[in-house]
């Protein structure tokens, strides 16, 4: 069986469900490119835990979890089927994690999936992100995961590369952003292309204007886990660049040998 390369999307506003713009279309092309997976493990930046945690559901529900947004988005639906036995895989690999019978699947998981797999006919679970831990946590617990690489399940991080919602510039065109988040993209791209790794775990202090771009470290927490879960040295292969509202840098990237 392939290896499947792991993945990490920039989600970006959900108002990206009704107005693609760049992204939808690069998110459906990197689907192309992949193998067909047997089974979707969603790393989501809306799911915060205080312990690794995974969901089980057998069919999973859609979560619309955001709040001010045009109705049409609430009308929308995406009901793969769960994976009940890939949560038991992932069980065997984390020792300890909580297992979590009726979490659906919230926007970070069903917004990009909606583009690359709209049939909805791939199982889905997800996987939480825990906040209190830190960056080198959510790798390790990528390279336990890593198994499931070869076993046909495609690990689909979502979070942001940035994300600081207090500095949205509503009539921002796409591809604007404000300066200090084209900065701490150059750097964390440069970064994550050459696998600094020291730097990357130290990113709170040497990236410039971190604690700005991201105040709090969820929507980042996702991509070490696709990063750990990659093949050693597997380089991060850009496959969408682009910016949103001023302050959302909307990149996307494929860990893959």
């Amino acid at each position: 069986m392939d290896i499947i390369p792991t993945v990490f999307i920039s989600h970006g506003s959900p108002m990206l469900m009704l107005e693609p713009g760049r992204a939808g279309p690069a998110w459906r092309a990197l689907a192309q490119t992949l193998p067909r997976p047997r089974a979707i493990l969603a790393v989501s930046a809306h799911w915060n835990a205080r312990v690794p945690a995974v969901g089980a559901a057998a069919q999973p529900e859609t979560i619309h979890d955001f709040f001010g947004f045009p109705p049409p988005l609430y009308q929308l639906d995406y009901r793969p089927p769960g994976a009940p036995d890939l949560a038991a895989e992932v069980a065997e690999l984390v020792p300890g994690i909580h297992v979590d019978h009726q979490r659906g699947l919230d926007h970070g998981a069903w917004s990009p999936l909606r583009f690359m797999y709209p049939a909805a006919d791939i199982p889905v679970i997800q996987l939480a992100v825990v906040p209190q831990a830190d960056v080198e946590s959510h790798y390790r617990l990528g390279k336990l995961l890593r198994p499931l690489t070869g076993r046909g399940v495609l690990i689909l991080a979502s979070g942001g590369l940035t994300h600081n919602l207090g500095d949205i510039v509503p009539d921002a065109a796409n591809g604007e952003a404000l300066p200090y988040v084209r900065e701490f993209r150059d750097w964390f791209v440069d970064s994550l292309q050459r696998r600094d790794l020291p730097a990357l775990f130290d990113w709170r202090r040497q990236a410039p204007h971190a604690a700005r771009a991201h105040p709090s470290p969820e929507h980042l927490l996702p991509l070490y886990v696709a990063l750990g879960a990659a093949a050693d040295e597997a380089p991060a292969t850009s496959i969408h660049s682009d910016y949103q509202l001023g302050a959302l840098s909307l990149d996307a990237f494929r860990f893959s040998a």
